[in-house]
């Protein structure tokens, strides 16, 4: 169980910005010491993922003005819970034991941070998501 622990937590990248205080509260601890890091080491897969759930809805997005695939974006991850569940496993699953201990105390709010945290990293790299990178 050692191993599995010191593995993950070598690759996960360090984020300067990412600051962990006293003063902060548990949760926002927790989101800038675990969710941040693995969220941006997840960030070609959450890439690709997207692309393909744009592409299971028959490639609509790449119609869309920028402001309405943002919206696309924020809608897909907030309101498909399929596709949401999908996106919190592949977070959760970079998780250490002790970190999971963490989070299934208050993990209703967590999942909103951790949502709110992959869909602003999509939103940010929505040139990534345009139909000529795509194909």
């Amino acid at each position: 169980m050692e191993n599995r622990e010191s593995s993950l937590l070598a690759l996960r990248p360090q984020i300067l910005s990412a600051r962990v205080s006293e003063n902060m509260s548990s949760d926002e601890q927790f989101q800038n010491k675990t969710i941040r890091p693995i969220v941006k080491l997840q960030n070609d897969l959450l890439i690709e993922v997207f692309r393909n759930y744009i592409k299971k809805r028959k490639n609509t997005f790449y119609d869309l003005t920028l402001e309405k695939q943002m919206f696309f974006i924020e809608n897909a991850i907030q309101k498909d819970m399929k596709f949401r569940n999908s996106l919190k496993g592949m977070i959760i699953g970079q998780f250490t034991v002790e970190e999971y201990s963490i989070y299934i105390i208050n993990s209703s709010d967590l999942n909103k941070r951790m949502m709110n945290i992959v869909k602003e990293r999509l939103q940010s790299n929505i040139q990534l998501l345009q139909r000529e990178l795509a194909f």
